[in-house]
């Protein structure tokens, strides 16, 4: 198996995450991309038209892109329960995999518009929306966080790594201000193995 890998996509963070709690990480080669909203690494792109990461290819070589799609492809193939049976806990995991999945989304294109779009051209209402939505997620997460125990699924998993995308490009948000359920429920969850075995970095 292969992977279009970049080391600061939490989105490519969230595959890893879950290949390592499956053990199938070592299976997986890493594949070095550049992949950029404007500038497109056309090596992507040959494979999959979207080109961003993560891309992915399975050991027969089908291409797989979206991690939500490699993700549920990993816990199949590794016969895992990341991604519960049918059922209330599958809704929920799936609900906090969506709205973790968006607001990482929305830091992606709040990212983008300061790191990549020229200052002259920056909207700095836009800017703040994207931004609310990352707050507003965050407020859900200190309202469950009490309540998600020892759950590791992909929700948690997807909002483990938003946490932990915060802390590297979005210090300035303080997001563990006023919000202390989700700061001690991210402190436990983000010393596992597998969180520990894939942390970010610049």
């Amino acid at each position: 198996m292969k992977i279009y890998f970049s080391p600061t996509s939490p989105y490519v963070r969230k595959v890893l995450v879950v290949a390592h709690a499956l053990g199938l990480a070592d299976r997986i080669e890493k594949l070095p991309s550049a992949a950029h909203p404007v500038h497109r690494d056309r090596g992507i792109v040959a494979h999959n038209p979207l080109g961003q990461v993560p891309t992915f290819f399975t050991d027969e070589g089908v291409m797989l892109t979206d991690s939500r799609v490699i993700c549920e492809y990993l816990d199949a193939l590794g016969g895992g329960g990341l991604f519960p049976a049918p059922g209330p806990a599958r809704w929920r995991a799936l609900t906090d995999q969506a709205l973790g999945d968006g607001a990482l989304a929305a830091a992606l294109l709040a990212r983008y518009e300061s790191a990549v779009r020229p200052a002259e051209k920056q909207w700095p209402e836009w800017l703040d929306g994207q931004v609310d939505k990352i707050i507003e997620t965050l407020g859900v997460i200190e309202k469950s966080a009490a309540a998600f125990g020892d759950r590791f699924d992909i929700g948690t998993i997807t909002l483990g790594c938003l946490l932990s995308y915060l802390d590297l490009r979005f210090a300035a948000l303080s997001w563990r201000n006023g919000r202390p359920d989700a700061a001690a429920w991210f402190a436990r969850f983000d010393e596992r193995p597998a969180m520990a075995a894939t942390r970010l970095s610049v």
